[in-house]
């Protein structure tokens, strides 16, 4: 199953064969009857039950959709997570210890946007950052790792653009603000559940994403890398906090960034980023000043 916030209506989507990289869909409320209602973030509450619905829901009247209307597949989410150094060659290139335990920051809500359009750059040195993007769907406090897959909705792919002269202007770092400028955290283009990854012979526990900028490829990891799986994030973070139904979960990037370079290498005005992953599909942002 794969949904998408359209024109800031939930849909039930699919590829379009007849779009290279398109997607096509249908109106949930109407397609349901009302029964659940066109707020994408809503649908999360219900997760279950819209779950089972949309396994017998027919696509045949599923029309294209614009790319440019899409937005974050969880707009407005309870509480969001992000995860630093969560892949060893990141943390290597940014000279820093691998952590023991997940180090969490939050970003916030205000920054996010949808996988296409304009993004304004900031005032400091703007950095990209591919991330596998997990939505919760079901909550719930101590949830052991072998049970993390059974409280995600799905996965998107998103950004965690960083201005670094905000992010670490004071000590400690301003990991939050700093990532948080608006358009910072783009989503999308649509969130894919586990089962529909599997059933296209793909593992969610090793998907393949990267990012471009002009054209040129600047990241490519496999999140099977990562210190810590989407599992094992779901049990610590459960551990001390209670998940709530479309919290968001960025799950950390691989290496690659700017920052990372010799000399260093920030995002300009014109530039074109591309971010995508595999299975879900990409995303495609200007910047400008």
């Amino acid at each position: 199953m794969r949904i998408a916030n359209h024109a800031g209506r939930l849909t039930l989507v699919e590829p379009d064969p007849e779009s290279s990289g398109g997607i096509r869909g249908i109106d949930v409320e109407r397609a349901a009857d009302g029964r659940f209602a066109a707020d994408p973030q809503a649908v999360y509450d219900r997760w279950d039950e819209f779950r089972d619905w949309a396994a017998s829901a027919d696509l045949a009247d599923a029309v294209p959709l614009d790319a440019g209307a899409l937005g974050p597949v969880a707009p407005r989410p309870p509480q969001v997570f992000a995860i630093g150094l969560n892949y060893r060659d990141h943390a290597a290139e940014s000279g820093m210890e691998l952590p023991t335990t997940p180090l969490v920051f939050t970003k916030y809500a205000s920054s996010f946007t949808g996988p296409q359009g304009d993004i304004r750059l900031s005032a400091g040195t703007v950095d990209w950052e591919v991330e596998l993007v997990a939505v919760i769907g079901r909550g719930g406090h101590g949830i052991p790792a072998s049970q993390g897959w059974d409280h995600v909705a799905g996965l998107t792919v998103g950004q965690d653009l960083s201005d670094r002269i905000t992010q670490f202007a004071a000590p400690p770092p301003q990991f939050g603000l700093g990532k948080s400028y608006p358009g910072f955290s783009p989503m999308g283009p649509a969130l894919v559940s586990v089962d529909e990854l599997r059933a296209a012979g793909l593992d969610p526990d090793d998907l393949e994403l990267g990012c471009l900028v002009n054209g040129e490829g600047v990241q490519k990891g496999r999140t099977g890398a990562m210190i810590f799986s989407v599992p094992d994030l779901v049990a610590e973070l459960s551990a001390i906090v209670t998940l709530l139904p479309g919290d968001v979960v960025f799950t950390g990037t691989p290496a690659g960034i700017g920052a990372g370079r010799t000399p260093p290498r920030f995002l300009g005005d014109g530039d074109e980023l591309v971010t995508w992953c595999a299975g879900i599909g990409q995303m495609q942002h200007r910047f400008v000043s």
